[in-house]
């Protein structure tokens, strides 16, 4: 439905001046809701025509009141049609206080986004990536298309952002730009920057992701096990190319370096340290935040066989990381390796494979350059080994307990033979070919209380003659010295 748009100047006869005129208001409706302002414009009563809004005559004062009249009438026309190829919903507030000049800058939501991606821009080679302003650039371009989609507009007021507006968008990313469920959530967390932005300078009064939940799913991040690194790392190939790709990758599986960090690594970076080893020290390009990484034999072979070879004191011939990846899918293809090779998938498999291997969480999150240790565990995964190992190490650790619990009498008993054992309860040495009778003697002797075993020795020493053997003897010491 079209809106209905008047501008209406009339005075205000309750305010007379003291040079008898009066000031001219002005009146602008928008779908029959009303906004007035003074239009700082006096004028004579006895030359205004109050039915068409103008002063009447060709006097001086009549001309010069109509032409400000027509400047300020032709500002709100010009105010009001550039809201409405922006906007969806235009009301006579907002085009008052943007003709006065009170509205608030950045009031839409493509020119807050454009603000805050300039700003990044800025700071970029700072404390931002080049890489962090690349992805809030496509989401301005993901937004804009939405609006100019949903809203035919090329913009929209910041206030018109609401719930409906966040699951629409949400909805748009999803089917018309095909995007999964992970890279979806991504983009309104950028989004969420934008209005939080907004919040934060009062620009908006409610928070419209409030009740509105970003939904992330859990996917299972791909991850080398030892055996297909081996493969990897004995393969002979036929091209530099890929043996080049496949060293930088086996570096970053051994030390967990993320592409841009290889890539902006440094002779400089490599440095003894406390326990006189060499170390890894760098800074990460994405977060700023410190990293220290052992350096084991691996990684070290291959900063050797690059060694002098690389200019500007590089340490690995890092190439483009859309040819990189690229290139670890061959060597996947040639090596068998039926899983989706990544540059990425290194600091997966680096994550995971130091956790299986006994390393405790706070130090691969630090060696990581993780901030808080919630990152480090979306990464890394528990396997089937580190289970099997742990459940192994508790079995031990139970029985230890389980035999340091046991009487010294329980001790000795375990330790005598299949004879001696019949012989202390009287039984004959016939019966001793059946398992399940000595399974049951045993189950017996358990059940005893301390008190019944030890008069079972006792009595059992008495009859000595029935013996051929002497370990009893010690046995029966030390059971009265419990």
């Amino acid at each position: 439905m079209k809106s209905t748009f008047r501008i209406l100047f009339y005075v205000k006869k309750d305010k007379k001046r003291a040079d008898g005129t009066y000031p001219i208001m002005c009146r602008i409706t928008i779908d029959g809701e009303p906004s007035r302002f003074n239009t700082k414009v006096n004028v004579n009563p006895n030359i205004w025509d109050a039915k068409a809004g103008i002063a009447i005559g060709k006097s001086n004062e009549a001309v010069e009141v109509n032409a400000l009249l027509n400047t300020i009438k032709t500002s709100i026309h010009n105010v009001y049609h550039e809201l409405q190829t922006k906007e969806n919903n235009v009301n006579a507030e907002r085009v008052k206080n943007l003709f006065l000049g009170i509205e608030v800058k950045h009031q839409t939501v493509l020119e807050l986004f454009q603000r805050h991606n300039d700003d990044i821009a800025k700071l970029v080679g700072i404390s931002k990536s080049k890489e962090t302003l690349q992805k809030y650039v496509v989401a301005y371009k993901r937004m804009a298309d939405f609006i100019k989609e949903y809203y035919n507009v090329s913009d929209i007021s910041l206030k018109e952002v609401n719930h409906m507006f966040l699951h629409n968008f949400e909805i748009y990313l999803m089917t018309s730009c095909n995007c999964k469920e992970n890279t979806t959530a991504k983009f309104l967390q950028r989004f969420r920057t934008i209005i939080i932005m907004a919040k934060n300078n009062g620009w908006i009064h409610i928070d419209p992701f409030a009740n509105f939940k970003i939904r992330f799913k859990k996917t299972d991040r791909g991850y080398l096990t030892q055996q297909e690194i081996d493969i990897i790392m004995r393969k002979k190939f036929a091209s530099e190319r890929l043996e080049r790709v496949r060293d930088i990758f086996i570096f970053s599986c051994f030390t967990g370096l993320a592409y841009i960090d290889v890539k902006n690594l440094r002779n400089s970076n490599i440095r003894t340290s406390f326990d006189d080893g060499l170390w890894i020290m760098g800074k990460r390009e994405k977060t700023g935040v410190n990293y220290n990484v052992p350096l084991l034999d691996v990684p070290k072979q291959i900063i050797d066989k690059y060694s002098g070879k690389l200019p500007d004191d590089k340490v690995l011939p890092v190439m483009s990381n859309q040819k990189m990846n690229e290139y670890l899918k061959e060597i996947g293809t040639v090596c068998g390796i039926d899983k989706n090779l990544s540059y990425h998938l290194a600091r997966h498999t680096f994550a995971t494979l130091t956790l299986t291997k006994g390393v405790s969480i706070e130090s691969v999150s630090k060696m990581l350059g993780h901030t808080n240790i919630k990152t480090t565990q979306i990464y890394a995964r528990i396997t089937d080994v580190k289970v099997s190992n742990d459940m192994a190490s508790f079995a031990e650790k139970l029985e230890e307990k389980k035999i340091k619990s046991k009487s010294n009498l329980d001790k000795h008993f375990e330790c005598l033979s299949l004879g001696e054992k019949m012989a202390l309860f009287n039984l004959p040495i016939t019966l001793s070919n059946d398992p399940e009778r000595v399974k049951r003697i045993s189950m017996m002797w358990h059940s005893l209380s301390e008190e019944e075993k030890f008069s079972l020795w006792a009595n059992t020493f008495e009859k000595e003659e029935a013996f051929s053997f002497k370990p009893m003897m010690k046995v029966q010491k030390i059971a009265v010295n419990q």
